[in-house]
């Protein structure tokens, strides 16, 4: 994890995609962003890229593959895995199954409910911006 890195955002509607960059840019958080509407091109970049990575942040429910569904194909592979990607759902949908899955299948470190409101929303995103810049991870430096 580059604290400076990219964040890597998979969120299929184009409008969260443009509140979400609208929030992430409010709250001061100047890292690069990458959007994907889909996992597997997200999967696909995560793969080939030789930039550092900061953060990932996808929706639950898309079409084709969900972000469960995503994570896990993460995990399943040995060189993303190594890689230790902070990793944390941003959803509209949030019941129990998915949370208790995400949680006990995959190896997440956040399952957030999207907020309606774009104030909430940027809230939200400064309080899980604030947590990674300071939490010590198994790729983060002087660890």
């Amino acid at each position: 994890m580059s604290q400076k890195g990219m964040i890597v955002i998979v969120e299929d509607d184009p409008d969260d995609q443009l509140f979400l960059e609208m929030a992430l840019d409010n709250a001061s958080v100047k890292n690069p962003k990458k959007f994907f509407q889909n996992p597997h091109e997200a999967f696909d970049f995560l793969k080939t890229t030789n930039e550092p990575l900061f953060i990932i942040i996808s929706d639950v429910n898309m079409p084709a593959q969900n972000g469960i569904e995503f994570k896990r194909r993460i995990d399943q592979d040995p060189v993303l895995r190594q890689k230790s990607i902070p990793f944390v759902f941003l959803s509209t949908s949030v019941d129990k199954a998915s949370v208790d899955k995400a949680y006990t299948e995959l190896t997440v470190q956040g399952f957030f409910r999207k907020p309606d409101a774009h104030d909430a929303l940027e809230q939200l995103v400064r309080c899980i911006f604030s947590y990674w810049k300071v939490c010590r991870h198994p790729n983060s430096h002087g660890v």
